[in-house]
């Protein structure tokens, strides 16, 4: 479908998402794996590696490796349009220096999350509180064990992989250290002051870790929805950490209770909409009296979405969906839940609100009906 719109396709993802599994499941496509050095080798010259593949399609795989990247896909975008390439990479294409010229409206771009709820009954394990613990990585999911030793592997190569290869950043013990804390405390208000102290480094400096990690898909930032009135929250953002299963172990949680789930099921939620939707217009509500909204999807010419997430659809207390809607009235109002498995409306007074699945959710959301 991507290739329909553009010839270069951008897969983006965090390391071990899945990118390589599924670029070498296509069909007709020519698979390199730029950590080679032979395969770099190859594309030294980038308009004869191209021609060599005219009419053809390739998966350039790990395309950061290379020297300059960028150039090659201009070059594709540019003067190849018989060439189909998608290229894999750990971070947006704009993230770092190496990529210059971003393609803008010459590309087509995917994001592949963590596993979503279709992912998990493909893998034939619907079991939600396994997918929370083990987290969406395919291979930490489909481990017989809980992946924490796993995850410092994870953590190294990704320091060495990608923040090296793409962003040259110094102080790796630092750079762990605001890891560690960031998805420890998933999905709370960001003030990087308080970082700064136990990771021994400047304000700027957390800041500049933040952008990194959100530029590679390992957190997610909630800008606060606002008008900017007296009441509201208006500059800070909310944080959450990728993945469930690394959320779990920098907690230290091994068995989830009642109340680990419904805090998880928050972060699965967040992942599904953001498969579906993109980062584009995700936000959360939240004013100077602490009530607070947990997603809010704002779209040009449409009111606000308020959702708000509970592991089950009896413990929803509206006091926070009221206070939001007496200041923004107009917009559908919904409570997802674990629990639900056909949607119903249910009235708080004057506030109506949509009790559904997270399937039910997306099928709005997107206007497709999702996979049973």
């Amino acid at each position: 479908m991507a290739w329909r719109r553009h010839n270069v396709v951008w897969l983006a993802g965090v390391r071990r998402v899945g990118k390589t599994m599924l670029c070498q499941s296509l069909d007709a496509v020519e698979y390199f794996d730029c950590e080679r050095p032979a395969v770099r080798r190859q594309m030294a010259d980038p308009e004869v590696f191209l021609k060599s593949l005219k009419g053809k399609r390739a998966a350039l795989d790990e395309i950061h490796r290379l020297g300059n990247p960028a150039e090659l896909l201009k070059i594709a975008a540019d003067h190849f349009p018989n060439v189909r390439l998608v290229a894999t990479g750990s971070s947006s294409l704009g993230a770092s220096s190496k990529f210059g010229d971003t393609l803008t409206g010459r590309k087509s771009d995917i994001w592949l999350t963590p596993m979503i709820l279709a992912d998990i009954r493909d893998f034939q394990n619907a079991d939600l509180a396994h997918r929370m613990r083990h987290g969406g990585l395919p291979p930490f999911f489909m481990a017989r064990s809980a992946p924490d030793a796993e995850i410092q592997d994870w953590l190294d190569s990704y320091w060495s992989k990608d923040i090296q290869t793409l962003f040259r950043l110094e102080r790796r013990a630092a750079f762990q250290k605001f890891f560690e804390l960031l998805l420890a405390q998933s999905g709370g208000i960001f003030e990087a002051t308080g970082y700064a102290a136990p990771c021994e480094v400047s304000r700027p400096t957390i800041a500049n870790f933040l952008a990194v990690l959100e530029a590679t898909y390992v957190a997610q930032v909630l800008k606060p929805f606002s008008s900017h009135r007296a009441s509201e929250i208006v500059a800070a953002p909310k944080v959450y950490g990728f993945d469930t299963g690394f959320v779990c172990t920098l907690r230290g949680w091994d068995h989830l209770r009642a109340d680990d789930m419904g805090y998880l099921w928050e972060h699965l939620v967040l992942n599904e909409i953001l498969a579906c939707c993109g980062r584009q217009g995700i936000g959360y509500w939240r004013d100077k009296r602490g009530h607070e909204v947990d997603f809010v999807i704002s779209r040009r010419g449409h009111p606000p979405l308020a959702i708000e997430c509970k592991w089950q659809a009896d413990r929803f207390d509206p006091t926070a969906l009221k206070s939001f809607r007496q200041i923004y009235p107009a917009g559908m109002n919904f409570l997802v839940a674990q629990d639900v498995d056909r949607s119903f409306q249910r009235r708080f007074a004057n506030l109506e609100v949509v009790v559904c699945s997270l399937n039910s959710l997306i099928e709005h959301l997107t206007g497709n009906k999702p996979k049973t």
